[in-house]
């Protein structure tokens, strides 16, 4: 079986954090026989735009073409203009750029699967009615959340996505109740998990481990993961340190926009650290390290960072947002509410300091995680639904099983 993904984000070696979640679930199927081709095309805007803001040259030095753990990436460049999502979407610029990839390296894949419906899921709408396959389209929290509601344009594209696609996939149940009531469409829950196998506790010591990646070893560490900006709450977290006792430090392991703000902050190198962005192999050391993981975000899906802390058992903080009740079930009460340093202070406080079981806590939802959040259990569902898909598409033979 030949599956082609579209998505706007993989991770390389310039960029590793980027998503990891697509890879991890690539690799998972993989291992099943699957052969999986990565098109993840790159904003490219025009002259005079990139250089008025650093964030428009990212993706410059990333190479068009590359092979990531067996997995050739593809990575097309299309023309691209600021807040593009918003108001003028970009369906057409990405799928000619997907399509002229295609002939150029004569890709014949069996189905797409296309990831966030907007803009991916629009440009393989339109990919699939050119080459006549059918799609699936896997909907992951902000292509639902927000971006939809950014204009009646961007509803639209949202809608045509989700109504055409040939299979709907959810990585929550809070996330396909969402995208159902926008929609009317229904859609099979499937989170992508992560590869448990990798999640087991190291044999050394913590303080060893922390002195290997440069952490401080007389501090308690609550530890981010994540893009650095502003809707992730980094801000917060550093506002809450002020309440909070001096050992208690802050580790950002990441990259982003909030970076330079953060490296300039008072604290830096005292009380706030900054790693940069590191390959997702080593996130687990950097959570083992830690003493509490915190994902303060405004808004969220179903971030695979929040599941491998809670396979590592790593007590984590996390704001009543996206899938995270759903996460978090019965334990649920230990969420707390977005963009509030008080409450997040508090939660720390709670953990470090207070009588809370969270020996028990981690343990039930350590266990909740095993039974749901597997990659590989998850990626022989998946392959059920493409082989599902294909079946009733009359495509399903010998070759693609």
């Amino acid at each position: 079986m030949k599956v082609l993904w579209i998505t706007s984000v993989y991770p390389s070696s310039e960029q590793p954090g980027c998503g990891v979640f697509h890879e991890t679930q690539v690799q998972a199927l993989v291992r099943l026989g699957i052969e999986v081709t990565v098109i993840c095309p790159v904003p490219r805007n025009p002259a005079v735009i990139q250089y008025m803001k650093k964030q428009y040259r990212a993706n410059k030095h990333i190479p068009l073409i590359y092979e990531r753990k067996g997995v050739t990436v593809y990575r097309p460049p299309y023309t691209a203009l600021p807040g593009q999502l918003r108001w003028a979407q970009p369906d057409k610029r990405i799928a000619a750029a997907v399509l002229e990839t295609m002939a150029e390296h004569n890709m014949e894949p069996d189905l797409i699967h296309a990831h966030f419906a907007m803009p991916s899921g629009g440009a393989a709408k339109r990919v699939a009615e050119v080459k006549n396959l059918p799609w699936i389209l896997t909907l992951h929290g902000s292509d639902v959340n927000v971006y939809p509601h950014y204009s009646k344009g961007a509803m639209k594209a949202f809608l045509q996505s989700i109504r055409l696609a040939d299979e709907v996939v959810s990585v929550g149940s809070n996330l396909k109740e969402k995208a159902k009531d926008l929609s009317g469409r229904d859609s099979t829950v499937l989170p992508i998990g992560v590869d448990l196998s990798r999640f087991q506790l190291p044999k050394q010591f913590k303080l060893e481990v922390r002195r290997q990646l440069g952490l401080p070893l007389d501090k308690k560490i609550v530890l981010f993961v994540g893009r650095l900006m502003e809707a992730k709450g980094v801000f917060e977290l550093a506002k809450a340190l002020e309440s909070l006792p001096e050992e208690v430090a802050a580790a950002y392991v990441g990259d982003g926009p909030a970076y330079e703000k953060l490296n300039s902050h008072p604290q830096f190198n005292k009380r706030i650290f900054l790693t940069g962005q590191v390959e997702n192999s080593k996130v687990k050391d950097y959570l083992f390290a830690s003493d509490v993981f915190a994902l303060p975000s405004y808004r969220e899906g179903m971030p695979t960072v929040v599941i491998e802390a809670l396979a590592l058992k790593v007590p984590v903080i996390c704001t009543a947002v996206g899938g995270m009740t759903e996460l978090f079930g019965q334990h649920s009460k230990l969420l707390i509410e977005p963009k509030s340093a008080a409450s997040l202070s508090e939660r720390i406080s709670d953990y470090l300091y207070r009588d809370i079981n969270l020996t028990k806590i981690g343990q039930e939802l350590y266990s909740h995680i095993q039974e749901h959040y597997d990659a590989s259990k998850n990626a022989s569902v998946l392959r059920d639904i493409y082989q599902r898909l294909l079946k009733s598409d009359g495509r399903l033979s010998k070759n693609t099983k």
